[in-house]
């Protein structure tokens, strides 16, 4: 064997531009298809989400959510609670799996079931931390401040 029977040969396919190309506008006519078509989890380009039982379940989720204190007041810096409200909202949502029993997806069931036992766990919590902060106010001196000046209720 000599030098050049070991060295290594590059070998061009001719097709292989034609083949670039083809895959390239596959890909550009699959971008366009996705620019034009409504993006599925919104619903509408960059509008509203789709309506499903997920984005209910979500919407009265995050309802909960803020009024559990997890939105900050823009003004103030302060955490604002509004426990009747977060338990309005996990009312709705246990109506919501109560009388759709039998009709959901076994994983709609399992996210909706979750998700309550995610928010009556915290709405424990922040009722807990709102009395605990309560009965320091009222053991507290009286100095005109508040003990916790970041909970709004």
């Amino acid at each position: 064997m000599t030098q050049e029977d070991t060295k290594p040969q590059i070998q061009v396919d001719s097709d292989w531009k034609a083949e670039a190309q083809a895959e390239k506008e596959k890909l550009a006519q699959e971008e366009q298809k996705k620019a034009d078509s409504p993006d599925s989890a919104t619903g509408e380009k960059g509008q509203l989400p789709e309506a499903s039982f997920t984005t209910l379940i979500s919407l009265f989720a995050s309802q909960a959510i803020m009024g559990l204190g997890a939105v900050q007041d823009p003004k103030t810096g302060g955490v604002v609670i509004d426990l009747d409200g977060a338990r309005f909202n996990i009312d709705l949502l246990s109506v919501i799996e109560e009388k759709t029993k039998g009709n959901l997806t076994e994983q709609e069931e399992k996210e909706l079931q979750h998700l309550l036992a995610e928010l009556r766990g915290r709405f424990v919590q922040v009722t807990q931390a709102v009395a605990q902060s309560a009965v320091s106010a009222a053991t507290a001196p009286a100095d005109d401040s508040p003990v916790n000046p970041e909970i709004q209720i």
